[in-house]
């Protein structure tokens, strides 16, 4: 099958292929006319740019137990064609993260194709933690770029199926099956193009603190009220994004049944007949409470509950695949609850703030944040 990728890419074919965080929808890096097929397939603004995946060096791939200074050294020479300005920090951070759901942000070098930055001075790059990607890129012996595959704000794919689901008319994307991703959400993505610092554009799995604890990095939050020019544009930038049809509200725990009597006037008033089937979706351990939620909702509510887990981890690698099945089911709407505050939930919050903006069938509007 990878040698059939690996043909494909070269001819400038489109493949999907698993990495630890979502399917991506490879293409050469160096080739414009497939990195303009991603664009049309997917539905993307060209202005969006997109992310650059690279393989892990070959010596250390076969010694992946070398110390920081040869680590350093085997990633320069990979990176050299891509970034104008490598400052230590992204060394560091490399090589306490990759391959890994990382990505960073950097001044391109001349040679980097626009179509690949949307015009801007900056790419992206990461090297994903996944067999499968790694491989394919071994073997393809360049880079790929490869956004979510699927269509352009819409939820992204963690199994082979769901990239089928978006795709299955177009018989010319050969998918690779990798099986389940393991992270569920999207890469963390820091920008390192600035010269006062670095700063997260995207949270994701890898948080500021964990960088902080393993290289005694400070990563700063992205003030994009005083510099919304200078900010790179990077993949999931979008306040609508990550969207399922079905509309999707979040609800704070201690406000359900409000939260649900308002929807359901809202719908209602919106000429929904009969009952509303509803997805309400609960934490662990809280089904006494979804009870009395069940008693007290209105008679025009039909609910049907799902449960959620309590520990992020597991809630983010079920986030998108829980979206999908709902999504397929015809409800009147889902509900979900807030998150907890703090920077380990911040990935999935961010992932459901944008795709609660976005759900609903008349999602195509999206508005840049």
């Amino acid at each position: 099958m990878i040698p059939e990728a690996v043909r494909r890419l070269k001819k400038g074919e489109l493949v999907a292929f698993p990495t630890e965080t979502v399917y991506g929808l490879g293409a050469d890096a160096k080739n414009s006319l497939a990195i303009e097929k991603i664009y049309a397939t997917k539905g993307r603004p060209s202005n969006h740019p997109l992310i650059v995946h690279l393989a892990v060096p070959s010596f250390l791939v076969t010694n992946p137990q070398v110390n920081p200074e040869t680590c350093a050294n085997e990633w320069l020479q990979v990176l050299t064609p891509w970034v104008r300005d490598l400052p230590p920090a992204a060394l560091q951070l490399i090589c306490a993260f990759w391959p890994g759901p990382l990505t960073l942000v950097f001044k391109k070098d001349k040679h980097v194709l626009n179509a690949i930055t949307g015009g801007q001075s900056t790419v992206a790059i990461r090297s994903p933690n996944h067999l499968v990607a790694q491989t394919l890129l071994q073997q393809f012996g360049g880079a790929l770029v490869a956004p979510s595959a699927n269509r352009f704000g819409k939820v992204s794919p963690t199994r082979a199926a769901d990239v089928y689901a978006e795709f299955g008319d177009q018989a010319e994307i050969m998918v690779l099956d990798g099986g389940d991703c393991e992270f569920g959400i999207e890469s963390t993505i820091v920008d390192l193009s600035s010269s006062d610092g670095l700063y997260l554009l995207r949270p994701g799995s890898i948080t500021p603190a964990a960088i902080y604890a393993k290289t005694g990095l400070r990563v700063g939050p992205l003030n994009t009220a005083s510099e919304p020019s200078i900010s790179p544009r990077v993949s999931g930038s979008f306040k609508a994004h990550y969207a399922p049809n079905t509309p999707l509200y979040l609800y704070h725990a201690d406000h359900v049944t409000a939260s649900l009597e308002k929807l359901a006037a809202q719908l209602l008033a919106k000429n929904h007949l009969g009952k509303l089937r509803i997805a309400l979706g609960s934490w662990q351990g809280t089904e006494s409470a979804s009870i009395a939620v069940a008693n007290a909702a209105s008679s025009s509510i039909q609910l049907e509950f799902f449960t959620i887990p309590k520990e992020h981890t597991s809630f983010a690698n079920g986030l998108y695949r829980s979206l999908r099945d709902l999504d397929q089911q015809q409800y009147a709407a889902i509900l979900m609850p807030e998150p907890p505050n703090g920077e380990i939930w911040d990935g999935v919050r961010d992932r459901l703030q944008r795709a609660a903006f976005g759900s609903g069938p008349s999602s195509a509007n999206q508005v840049n944040s």
